[in-house]
């Protein structure tokens, strides 16, 4: 049966996957962005449904003044004896120590739990179930040397208490940062999968095998079991794999989703780190994906009830004068101010002085995962605006790299403006009177090259300008950030009121020539 890649497109890093009975569970970083840790079902590894988040409440999520990419990091998920577990780090409270925490839920829909903390600094923690129940922690840590390895202890998975001594297990293979570890058990041997050579180009997916839970850890003789640093992915339309969990099905077969980059060109990537599948097989002992360690854009694989694959479609549809709750797809920047949200006749928008472009804040901002290259985007806003407000749509980075397509009103008159901000730069590129016209449409087009920012007030489109796509690539960001573009709603400085949101998305095959 023949899939797409990837399988969860847009900025959804760091998958991790368990399952229970048929059903396969699935859950991503989420950084600043709220609720937190989103999780999605399916019974065939393709088409996946929303199933909620586990971090939805400001007592299990505090982001206040989370910077861009900070919050939270790396989540793992796994079912146990009826239950399921989530484990994960809140990378803003590193200087308390303890950011790492657990929480679990008897429905992956939730509630799930309060965290239980646990008294371990690091990043990446991932728990395993060995066959007489325990349950054992991995993360990134330090040896007595300071060098980073991975450390390993027995938890209890209810409370975060640690239940035997912390011990340094493996420093990897010998790529940098190792990092995002995951145990495995199989024919008497535990393995240790493990991300090295950073998120960046120089991803790579490794794993070691011993007869002992804490090693040492002989790592696989054939290198890397994924990766697309190497002549193996030169040129390849999927970079930067790597950071990978894997699960087996009901029929026996072996499946690995991994993050990775599709690049606009050389070096730099503006979707965001999204989640990739590939099948794999076992080989004298050592787990082998197919392709030869290579994702793909179309495979073919033995999906689990591949008869149930369908068409796999990324378009939102949202008549705000009709709904009651947003969708799961939404999300905010930070803990958002609900009372600033409002679905009554419409999505109402209370902006405050918190623009998009004030760093470390929770603007009025709400929005979806841009997943693919190719695809539309428009907005309805009243134009019933008050003096000094501006709302719209924006193709959004990080406050400091984001364009806007938006109406203003100044001095008693309206405007539609494409605002740009790039690194200390914000500028009205353009900007044309509107009539007072009830209404007005917004639209943002792109491709892989270009986003185009359009106004409609009564006789069609006008367009306004367009913005680089590079403009909003994490690699050109000061801090070369971990998220992706979004596509979202906005209003500062006073209460703007959205009639309808249309996403429409087209999945297109490699480009021609090499990328990447």
């Amino acid at each position: 049966m023949q899939y797409r890649n990837p399988i969860i497109p847009g900025y959804n890093p760091d998958p991790s996957i368990t399952r229970a009975g048929d059903t396969f569970y699935l859950v991503n970083s989420s950084f600043e962005f709220f609720p937190g840790v989103p999780v999605r079902s399916s019974k065939n590894l393709v088409n996946w449904a929303f199933t909620g988040y586990v971090l939805d409440r400001e007592s299990q999520l505090p982001l206040h003044g989370s910077r861009p990419s900070g919050g939270i990091f790396a989540p793992t998920i796994r079912y146990h004896d009826g239950m399921f577990y989530m484990i994960t780090t809140n990378i803003d409270l590193m200087p308390t120590g303890a950011p790492n925490f657990i929480v679990h839920a008897e429905d992956p829909a939730g509630p799930w739990s309060e965290p239980a903390w646990i008294a371990q600094a690091g990043i990446d923690p991932s728990i395993f179930f060995d066959d007489d129940g325990s349950c054992w922690y991995t993360g990134t840590g330090q040896d007595g040397s300071g060098h980073q390895g991975i450390v390993c202890f027995k938890l209890d998975p209810m409370t975060g208490e640690i239940l035997s001594e912390k011990k340094v297990i493996s420093h990897g293979s010998g790529g940098k940062c190792p990092e995002g570890p995951h145990l495995y058990k199989k024919d008497g041997w535990y393995y240790l999968m493990l991300a090295e050579g950073g998120t960046e180009f120089g991803h790579m997916e490794t794993i070691g095998r011993s007869r002992t839970i804490d090693g040492p850890y002989e790592f696989c003789p054939s290198g890397p079991i994924l990766t697309a640093r190497d002549e193996r992915g030169n040129g390849s339309p999927i970079q930067c794999t790597g950071h990978a969990d894997i699960v087996d099905d009901e029929n026996g077969n072996w499946w690995i989703v991994s993050l990775g980059t599709r690049p606009i060109g050389p070096m730099a990537h503006h979707l965001g780190r999204e989640t990739f599948l590939a099948q794999l097989d076992w080989v004298d002992g050592w787990p082998v994906v197919r392709n030869g360690g290579l994702m793909q854009l179309e495979a073919d694989a033995d999906l689990p009830q591949a008869g149930t694959v369908g068409p796999v479609s990324d378009d939102i549809h949202c008549d705000f004068t009709r709904m009651e709750k947003l969708p799961f797809d939404f999300n905010y920047l930070r803990n958002p101010a609900m009372e600033n949200y409002k679905l009554d006749g419409g999505l109402v928008l209370q902006g405050t002085a918190e623009r998009l472009s004030t760093p470390n804040t929770s603007p009025t901002f709400t929005g979806i995962r841009q997943t693919q290259f190719k695809t539309v985007t428009t907005a309805v806003l009243n134009t019933d605006i008050p003096e000094g407000c501006s709302a719209g749509l924006t193709a959004y980075g990080i406050h400091t790299h984001h364009y806007d397509v938006l109406v203003t009103r100044r001095y008693g008159k309206l405007y539609a403006r494409l605002r740009k901000h790039l690194y200390d730069m914000e500028m009205a590129a353009a900007e044309i009177p509107l009539p007072e016209c009830g209404k007005v449409s917004l639209r943002i087009t792109s491709d892989r090259n270009e986003y185009t920012f359009s106004v409609d007030f009564g006789g069609g489109y006008v367009v306004l300008g367009h913005g680089l796509t590079i403009g909003l690539a994490t690699e050109v960001t000061e801090t070369m950030t971990f998220t992706g573009t979004y596509l979202a709603l906005f209003a500062e400085n006073g209460a703007a009121r959205f009639d309808r949101m249309d996403y429409e998305a087209e999945w297109e095959p490699a480009p021609k020539g090499r990328i990447g």
